[in-house]
């Protein structure tokens, strides 16, 4: 038996991650899926009649082993990769792919699923027990269980090149990113960087014995050089290679592999009797159809593009005026909108960050959490963990009862992907009366702390601690009984809405006086720069908004049509972004070859979410400021609504018990300085 495959004997139940090598993965895959396989035979040859307790809810506890070994194994690909783990990864998805399937696909348990399923009305079953039984039902139906032998082989065949192509995807832009780096050896060619990236690009030059400064693809050293680097020739250098991964007719291109997957989900879809990958996604979203999320996001353009309109004509006023830019470029836009910010606002990232210490940061959202749910984290040090760098953190309620284990991660290292995402080690379930508590993660790339200063972070950066820990509290409030529908695994147009609330924080001043406090003087962040940061936060809300729905437009260009006659990538990007283009195109970029959400992550179809969830935010944030942002009557109704619930109920049912009402896109436009 591997270590990965029996029971932790570690403090409630950890990851024992120091004892796990890599050549135990494979193994224990093996093994995992043996045992999941076993318990769904013994469900399938059950001599008794399908019940619901016998089939559904068996299913749901099914597979524990194999769920636990591939959370633990695919956080960690993304945390803290290697060479070695990229292999195993290439090794274990097609055979996960096809144990999926073997389940979907496995007729004799779809009858016994279809057999409760028929009998629905007469079961009487609790809210939460008809959800699951209509999703296990779906699960079948949507993965081709009414197909014929032939087109489900068929359908086996597309999934397994499917699940090689979106892995290759995303190695061919990781290798892009990290194969690209500016090496500056001239001090001049520093001019405008803030002193810690400066710092920063030092030290990373030092660790692999180069001369001068290295700045590379990885966004804390990307963004803040094509947002203050004086230097316009390097920033289109930057701005060019960023724009240019997985475009270069390298081995790493990923032109090919974008149409293979548009073509080959179109075709999936069809298969299934859905008219596109986009009809097939959304029958089980709350936008419901490809037709709702074109109106939605046509409807937010309408009202968007002229403010964007305005925005870039006001920019492209400033650059001409300041350094006698006759034409904006990609990467003058970042710059440029600095300079502006600060000349209207006088507010830069420079003067905030000394307020926004890592650890202060942090322990301000375990506050907020306190004061809205209850909520204590208290640092501990006999929990296992993956990397040095990791915290853990026992949480527990009002009565310290255990609530959640929380790991937390946040600096950029070599095996480690870009951006920031909340995770978790261990679902939340009910079984035997236990209510097993999760484990659940945060992963981050903010700066390091230096020889000199701690980890110091731009508000942005403070924003998207937020926003992963209102992830992180969906998680670790989980409160249901079956794991298939506990915490996130809530519809993708929902799952953004806990995180997104939580970044509304940043923005009040008593909520700012719980962490914003200067790491020198201790003196809290002044009040002038607090409403600054309030007016500034809808500074270009219109080319954000603008850019953020080019998006989710693109988006739906590749899934919500037949994509089978493109044959060329740029161009069809190009026709796309006609709409919502204000920058002239670069010739060597493409969106789409990078584009990991819609084609590495889960995000194919779902773009638009992000937007549509940040109108449910916006709505249910004024619930909050009408009743007090700190109010235990709203916090407690959202916690029982919202963040505990998990998938258990239609997501627009939960919503309006939480608000009282349909959200509406009126708090959005308005906090956006839209309307």
């Amino acid at each position: 038996m591997s270590i990965l495959t029996k029971h932790f004997d570690t403090k409630h139940n950890t990851a024992p991650f120091s004892q796990i090598k890599n050549k135990d993965y494979f193994p224990a895959f093996q093994e995992g899926i043996a045992l999941a396989k076993a318990e769904i035979d013994a469900i399938v040859t059950n001599p008794e009649a399908p019940t619901f307790a016998n089939t559904i809810e068996a299913m749901d506890y099914s597979g524990a082993i194999l769920d636990r070994i591939s959370s633990i194994f695919f956080n960690l690909n993304s945390a803290e990769t290697s060479d070695e783990m990229q292999k195993i990864a290439q090794q274990v998805s097609p055979l996960l792919s096809e144990f999926g399937n073997d389940i979907t696909l496995n007729a004799d348990l779809f009858a016994r699923v279809k057999a409760v399923y028929e009998q629905k009305d007469t079961l009487n079953l609790n809210t939460e027990q008809a959800t699951l039984l209509d999703k296990k039902y779906k699960s079948f139906s949507r993965n081709g269980a009414n197909l014929s032998e032939e087109k489900k082989s068929e359908l086996r065949e597309i999934d397994k090149e499917l699940a090689k192509l979106s892995l290759q995807f995303g190695e061919n832009v990781l290798a892009e990113t990290n194969a690209f780096q500016l090496q500056l050896t001239d001090e001049k060619d520093l001019a405008g960087l803030p002193e810690g990236t400066i710092e920063a690009a030092r030290s990373l030059a030092k660790s692999e014995e180069k001369e001068g400064w290295i700045f590379t693809l990885d966004h804390p050293s990307y963004l803040p050089f094509m947002t203050y680097a004086d230097n316009r020739e390097l920033r289109k250098k930057m701005a060019i290679a960023f724009g240019a991964k997985g475009f270069q007719n390298n081995e790493y291109d990923n032109q090919e592999i974008v149409l293979k997957i548009v073509k080959l989900r179109q075709q999936r879809a069809n298969l299934l009797g859905y008219q596109t990958h986009a009809h097939f996604v959304l029958e089980e979203r709350m936008a419901e159809s490809p037709e709702k999320v074109m109106a939605f996001e046509n409807d937010l353009l309408a009202k968007a593009k002229p403010a964007a309109q305005k925005e870039f004509a006001q920019l492209t006023e400033f650059a001409k005026k300041l350094d006698g830019i006759e034409q904006l470029e990609k990467w003058d836009g970042a710059y440029y909108s600095e300079k502006l910010k600060q000349q209207l606002f006088n507010l830069d990232d420079e003067k905030l960050k000394p307020y926004f210490q890592l650890e202060k940061v942090l322990n301000g959202a375990f506050v907020i959490a306190g004061k809205l749910y209850g909520l204590t984290f208290t640092e501990v040090f006999d929990i296992d963990k993956y990397h040095d760098e990791v915290m853990t953190y026992e949480v527990r309620d009002e009565n310290k009862n255990l609530v959640s284990i929380f790991y937390a991660d946040f600096f950029p290292r070599k095996g480690k992907r870009n951006g920031a995402w909340m995770t978790s080690f261990k679902s939340q379930y009910i079984k035997d009366g236990v209510n097993e508590r999760p484990h659940i993660s945060n992963v981050c790339n903010f700066t390091k702390p230096t020889e000199t200063k701690p980890s110091l972070l731009t508000f942005n950066e403070v924003t998207t601690l937020f926003h992963e820990f209102g992830h992180g509290l969906h998680g670790m409030l989980a409160n249901t009984t079956y794991p298939s529908l506990s915490g996130t695994s809530v519809f993708w147009d929902f799952v953004e809405l806990p995180s997104q609330v939580m970044e509304n924080w940043c923005y009040e001043p008593e909520a700012l006086a719980l962490f914003a406090t200067h790491y020198q003087t201790g003196e809290v962040i002044p009040m002038e720069y607090v409403e600054k940061i309030k007016e500034s936060a809808s500074f270009q809300e219109g080319l954000a908004t603008l850019r953020q729905l080019s998006f989710g437009l693109l988006d739906m260009a590749w899934h919500g049509q037949d994509p089978t006659n493109i044959t060329d990538l740029k161009a069809f990007e190009t026709e796309q972004f006609a709409n919502t283009q204000l920058y002239p195109d670069v010739k060597e970029n493409a969106m789409s070859t990078a584009f990991s959400h819609i084609f590495q992550g889960g995000y194919s179809s779902g773009y638009y979410s992000y937007k549509w969830a940040e109108v449910l935010d916006a709505d249910a944030f004024e619930y909050f400021k009408e009743n007090g942002i700190f109010n235990k009557e709203v916090a407690t109704k959202f916690k029982d609504n919202v963040l505990s619930k998990g998938g258990t109920e239609n997501p627009m049912t939960l919503y309006k018990r939480f608000r009282g009402q349909e959200p509406k896109p009126e708090a959005l436009l308005k906090r956006a300085g839209l309307i």
